[in-house]
């Protein structure tokens, strides 16, 4: 009896100590991916922060791509101030806190040139990647719009706020650490000019990509998305069966031509908030989808 409990009280602690080299390798495999150093050279550029630039970028934080959604405490107002927030939706991966974008956060202390580059290529002063951060989709923001958010970013009041920052809960650090979820970091994204702006949908495909629908509707909009993204939502090829006031109308209101009320999930109320041209720039878009 004794003998079979020694041999089940070895197996036992083998179990645990294997457990115990799992998660401890789990653990400093994120180490090494959160500290790794990419040497993507930075944008030398200063940002003249003319009034147009600063409207445009006020624009874009706002409506696409949309970064007051992460970065606002009060994403409605006007306009947005990005002094840092909380992603409650995110708790099941970890804390996750995007950081005080006014000029009382850190940005006060990076060169336009960095900012750009963590914007489009999701790494940050001292070449670590970013957490949660959308380079995948920044990455296509032209050169004059990835200025403009800047020029917005330093236009605004200085909030004196410090961010918790993002710390890995079990779940999120299994799922980074054997990269179902990879960083931000991006390749350099060089130089990048956007298409005219207008009703086009050469101009709607731009606004498609930096506002990562993709992500939820899927590569081809069509609701088959890719693992381990969330949920898909529904295939935005529907779109063909409405007229251009149709689609207008659903991102303003939040309800589609059949009187079916858009999920929360969705920032049709950040989209909402472009001009008719833009917007009909993406239907456009969407319209042209074999």
């Amino acid at each position: 009896m004794g003998t079979a409990l020694r041999i089940i009280g070895l197996i036992v602690g083998g179990l645990i100590a294997l457990v115990i080299i799992f998660v401890a390798g789990l653990y400093l495999n994120l180490l090494r991916i959160r500290t790794t150093q990419y040497s993507n050279p930075v944008p030398a550029v200063t940002v003249a922060r003319t009034p147009d630039q600063v409207a445009r970028g006020q624009y874009m934080v706002t409506a696409f791509p949309g970064c007051a959604g992460c970065h606002a405490s009060n994403p409605s107002a006007v306009p947005p101030i990005l002094d840092g927030a909380h992603l409650t939706n995110l708790d099941a991966l970890g804390n996750f806190n995007p950081p005080n974008l006014t000029p009382g956060g850190p940005l006060k202390d990076w060169s336009d040139g960095q900012v750009i580059r963590a914007i489009r290529e999701g790494i940050d002063i001292d070449g670590h990647p970013l957490a949660l951060m959308p380079s995948p989709f920044y990455h296509s923001l032209s050169d004059d719009d990835v200025q403009a958010i800047v020029a917005y970013l330093r236009s605004q009041p200085a909030v004196q706020k410090d961010s918790q920052g993002v710390n890995f809960s079990f779940i999120g650090t299994l799922i980074t650490s054997t990269g179902r979820f990879p960083l931000s970091n991006q390749p350099p994204a060089g130089t990048v000019t956007a298409p005219p702006r207008g009703p086009t949908a050469a101009y709607g495909t731009y606004l498609v990509g930096i506002s990562g629908c993709s992500t939820c509707h899927g590569p081809a909009l069509d609701a088959v998305n890719i693992p381990p993204g969330p949920p898909p939502g529904p295939s935005l090829r529907v779109v063909k069966n409405w007229t251009d006031t149709q689609f207008l109308s659903t991102l303003r209101t939040g309800v589609d031509p059949a009187q079916h009320q858009l999920s929360e999930d969705m920032p049709w109320r950040d989209f909402g908030k472009g001009t008719d041209d833009d917007l009909k720039a993406i239907y456009q878009y969407l319209i042209s989808l074999q």
